[in-house]
């Protein structure tokens, strides 16, 4: 019976070893085990082993929770980075665009697309139901209906996820439209006023790039320098602002990019 009770103490002993480095994390019942019976002792050592059995269970379940967190924030920071790269590489074609606006683009280069688009109604501030629509082209009786309903909750219900897909159904509906120019300027705008700026930079410089000579050529020329200001480059947006006064004289863009460069 000496020599059970000598092994079982042992084991006590190495057992408080083992918990000793988490005793602040959980205490084991401390109990008196120097009086009364053998047998009484015993089922005090028993008590106390399940005790420290439960602590080290406890602690594994821990461990194995922290691990799980672990790789949950490791997946999180590997999906974060992704979409980084994205950003990043979507920026850096921005710029590239930009870079080719600035040089390459000039009031003679213009493209087929419809015709310049000059009588087109939806100017930033026009009334969407305006009737001054170019003649150039309505291959469905509904273009000039589909286009004024996308202004409308664009200008009027401010519903601006709507306005967006209308938009881009109305560019796929009518790809040879007159009204082409504004909807991509839309579409900048759009995308402008729910924040995503490099968006609204690819839509606002397709206007610059594909419809040079339309009314909203200036105007859209003008929003992609006010957003390299507001993203902090004002070299850009000074360079920018310099273009669409020289190739836009007299435009709303014109007169907009004087004020903002008066103030750089």
């Amino acid at each position: 019976m000496k020599s059970n009770f000598r092994r079982l103490m042992v084991s006590l002993s190495l057992l408080i070893g083992v918990a000793a480095p988490w005793a602040a994390i959980a205490q084991a019942p401390i109990i008196n085990i120097g009086s009364g019976s053998t047998d009484d002792r015993l089922v005090q050592l028993e008590r106390i082993s399940n005790a420290h059995g439960q602590l080290l269970t406890q602690l594994q379940q821990q461990v194995m929770d922290n691990q799980r967190d672990i790789d949950t924030l490791r997946g999180q920071i590997q999906e974060s980075q992704y979409l980084l790269n994205q950003l990043t590489e979507r920026q850096r074609e921005l710029f590239s665009q930009l870079d080719t606006l600035s040089g390459g683009t000039s009031n003679g280069a213009s493209t087929d697309s419809g015709s310049s688009a000059s009588g087109d109604p939806a100017s930033a501030a026009a009334v969407p139901a305006d009737t001054s629509a170019p003649d150039a082209a309505a291959s469905k009786g509904n273009e000039k209906d589909d286009y004024n309903a996308a202004v409308n909750m664009a200008m009027n219900t401010k519903d601006y996820d709507g306005a967006i897909g209308a938009f881009q159904s109305f560019i796929q509906s009518y790809p040879k439209s007159s009204y082409l120019p504004n909807a991509n300027y839309w579409l900048g705008q759009m995308n402008y006023n729910k924040g995503k700026k490099d968006d609204a930079v690819a839509y606002f410089a397709s206007v610059v790039k594909n419809w040079p000579k339309s009314q909203k050529a200036g105007e859209s020329f003008y929003k992609v320098g006010l957003i390299m200001q507001e993203k902090g480059d004002k070299a850009k947006a000074k360079a920018i602002y310099q273009q669409v006064i020289a190739k836009y004289p007299g435009s709303n863009g014109a007169k907009l990019a004087e004020k903002k460069l008066s103030g750089l």
